[in-house]
């Protein structure tokens, strides 16, 4: 497994991004992109996705069966280059910097430490790229695919160092991407005819990394952010003096900005839903969705009334998209997705996951021996 190098490939050294402490002010430029400090041996280049603004590091892309979602400002490369670097600090990998001599190969396994849907294979190729370049990434399953506790997935070979390095991080990334796209895989089967969906309840920082993994689990994207969907919600109707007030203010900002996107409102009680059908009938209108807010009701007993739901959404008759949100559960989503309503939002897909267990392991034997007498297998 092990083997002498006669030249070493490139470490991921030291990545100490000098971040202001002050916040920028409304007026302020975008921030810029991290600035790394690495090897100048590494290849900085970036590969051009078919989508706006999503930067993506360079790496074989043969794995990436589900492209990450798009956004105009989203930088992947700096996520990933500031995740290394909160790893490495200013003195890089001091453990393997005293322990792994700097010309050791080694091989090691992805491990499946539980069953579920993995995610982040894409993402980790790319990690071990940003790190090293030469390091050999070969994969037997995709994202998306269903993996067993013991199974093995997926191995890197190269440079020792490199790969512990690299380790933490891409594992980090796994582990959560694989948790979201394993809930999401349960909640979309369940949720079927409807179509689930993540909403903005997501990791600061890791937004496009947590919405790539509802993708990659089945699931749907809801809005990106604030700036690709009119969402008028119960603040902004509770500021406007009620629905009409809000939907005649958003339609008349659309045309004076000639803007052209999905819309959609919150309604609460059933009134709102007539009085959003009522102002729909009588005035052109943008408006393409609307929401159904905690209209599942629960139940002492553990299950829920969906009869206000199944009311809203008869009385839509198909207008407008319909979008369940409130009360979403494993347990309850298949109730409410038999109701006709288009989508079931759940923020429980990225807000409070449940991180998949996957390890990599450069003496595979005895991590599953290991395993096997933990029942972690």
């Amino acid at each position: 497994m092990y083997g002498i190098s006669t030249s070493s490939p490139p470490l991921f050294r030291s990545l100490a991004p000098k971040i202001s402490s002050s916040f920028p002010s409304s007026h302020s430029p975008p921030l810029p992109s991290l600035p790394l400090s690495l090897p100048k041996t590494h290849s900085r280049r970036i590969v051009a996705m078919a989508m706006s603004g999503t930067r993506i590091p360079t790496a074989s892309l043969e794995y990436m069966v589900v492209k990450p979602p798009s956004h105009p400002t989203y930088d992947l490369k700096s996520v990933i280059a500031l995740a290394l670097s909160e790893d490495a600090g200013d003195r890089g990998d001091v453990t393997c910097l005293a322990t792994v001599p700097v010309d050791m190969k080694a091989e090691a396994h992805f491990i499946a430490k539980e069953d579920g849907v993995v995610a982040g294979i894409s993402l980790a190729e790319m990690i071990f790229n940003e790190v090293d370049p030469s390091l050999k990434v070969e994969w037997s399953q995709k994202d998306g695919n269903y993996v067993h506790k013991g199974m093995q997935f997926g191995k890197v070979y190269g440079c020792a160092r490199s790969i512990i390095v690299a380790e933490r991080v891409a594992l980090n990334f796994m582990q959560r991407m694989s948790g979201i796209a394993t809930l999401t895989k349960a909640m979309a089967d369940a949720a079927h005819p409807a179509c689930i969906l993540e909403t903005r309840k997501t990791a600061p920082g890791l937004r496009l990394v947590d919405k790539w993994a509802v993708l990659i689990g089945g699931g749907k994207n809801h809005r990106m952010g604030l700036f690709d969907m009119v969402m008028i919600k119960d603040n902004h109707i509770s500021i406007a003096g009620g629905v009409t007030n809000a939907m005649k203010s958003v339609d008349q900002f659309l045309e004076q900005k000639n803007l052209q996107m999905p819309v959609e409102v919150e309604t609460r009680t059933l009134e709102e839903v007539k009085e959003v059908l009522q102002y729909a009938a009588q005035n052109r209108t943008s408006l393409t969705w609307i929401m159904l807010d905690n209209m599942v009701v629960p139940l002492p007993n553990g299950d829920v009334d969906v009869t206000m739901l199944k009311d809203a959404v008869t009385l839509i008759n198909g207008r407008f998209e319909t979008e369940a949100s409130g009360n979403v559960t494993l347990e309850t989503v298949n109730k409410i997705g038999q109701t006709g309503v288009t989508y079931i939002s759940s923020g429980a897909l990225t807000h409070s996951v449940k991180a998949l267990d996957i390890s990599l392991k450069i003496d595979t034997e005895l991590a599953l021996q290991v395993g096997r007498r933990t029942n972690r297998a």
